[in-house]
């Protein structure tokens, strides 16, 4: 099948959280036999910061982008594309992308594959005029990284024909243990570029835990934090490209997780820093939200808290050897059962079934 995606960057994980899914999804896809181009728009500084080259599993197209870049770009897939994605968050002209693909005239599957389906949804509920109130009723399904029943049930009641959690996972071939860095040596480590729905929880979760232990050192990785307050034990290391992330998450005790707002609230939401920080070896701590026992056992395979005090108490309770042992459960447990080799499978037998019906249809 032919694929044509839309989505953020997937050679570029600036401001990207979403590459790490992209590329260990897409990648697997096309090991499935199917074709794939991906097209990304030129925004954001993304092509100066790439981490990776173009991949040999899908061409990448890049446009210009401007209201003439997209709509060439669109014209270019509608025509050879078996399925239409348009993924959430491309951060450019996502309204009129997820209209036009909605009403493009194709026989093409459309499927929109959201990256951030809590959020998405309360944009939803709070503007009774969200363009997607009339979009997403014309797509053949919708896909979400994340999210379980609760977003299921809200994205139905949204007249989605179908939505389908297909969630974060590992690529062990780019994720794994590796030796321990000293500029990222710390206690407690956490990647997370600054977000206005998320650094509210890092206080909480992070900098205060921080305070909380000042005999013990910090490291924050992610864009956004140069001119935060921060504790003195707290070091910012700055954006962390990917091919640096396996030795981050193995140079310290722990790996702190902390959710967005939204994905905190709906649960049954693990971002892919859980994914890759458990691919890693590391020791995961993170904050509490439903569902975690759906891919982690707590206190065996990954320590929840429910605030930085409780984060402190972790990390005074943990020694290097039970850290070693949390962190060898939690990657054991991944790779049973949460890699990409398996949603891509749980992809393609989606895939089949619609296009059995729609045959069925005609």
């Amino acid at each position: 099948m032919n694929i044509c995606f839309f989505g953020s960057s997937l050679v570029s994980s600036y401001w990207n959280g979403a590459a790490t899914y992209y590329r260990g999804m897409l990648k697997e896809i096309a090991k499935l036999g199917h074709q794939i181009t991906f097209y990304e728009p030129d925004a954001f500084e993304r092509q100066a910061h790439r981490d990776i080259d173009d991949p040999v599993w899908a061409k990448v197209v890049v446009y210009p982008a401007t209201p003439e870049g997209w709509k060439r770009a669109l014209d270019d897939a509608t025509r050879p594309a078996d399925l239409l994605v348009k993924a959430s968050g491309v951060g450019v002209f996502d309204a009129e992308l997820e209209q036009a693909i909605a009403a493009a005239s194709t026989e093409a599957l459309r499927i929109y594959w959201d990256v951030d389906a809590p959020a998405t949804l309360d944009a939803i509920a709070a503007d009774p005029r969200h363009h997607l109130r009339e979009a997403i009723p014309r797509y053949d399904a919708v896909l979400t990284y994340g999210g379980g029943d609760p977003v299921v049930q809200a994205y139905r009641a949204a007249g989605a024909r179908d939505c389908v959690p297909i969630y974060n996972a590992l690529d062990p071939d780019t994720h794994h243990p590796a030796p321990p860095r000293g500029d990222f040596s710390s206690d407690l480590n956490l990647l997370a570029n600054r977000l206005p729905d998320r650094e509210a929880r890092i206080e909480k979760f992070f900098i205060d835990a921080a305070a909380r232990c000042p005999q013990r050192s910090f490291v924050i990785g992610g864009s956004g934090w140069h001119d935060k307050p921060m504790p003195a034990n707290v070091r910012a290391v700055g954006h962390v490209g990917t091919a640096d992330h396996n030795a981050f998450f193995g140079s310290a005790r722990a790996t702190l997780n902390v959710n967005r707002d939204s994905m905190a609230a709906y649960g049954f939401s693990p971002p892919t820093r859980v994914f890759e920080a458990a691919g890693a070896g590391a020791c995961l701590i993170t904050d509490q939200w439903d569902g975690i026992d759906l891919f982690l056992e707590p206190d065996r395979e990954i320590l929840v808290a429910a605030d930085g005090a409780a984060v402190a108490a972790h990390l005074d309770a943990l020694s290097p050897e039970r850290a070693r042992k949390i962190g060898e459960r939690g990657r054991e447990r991944i790779l049973a059962h949460h890699t990409y080799r398996q949603r891509a499978r749980q992809f393609n037998d989606l895939l089949e079934g619609m296009t059995t019906r729609t045959e069925a249809a005609e």
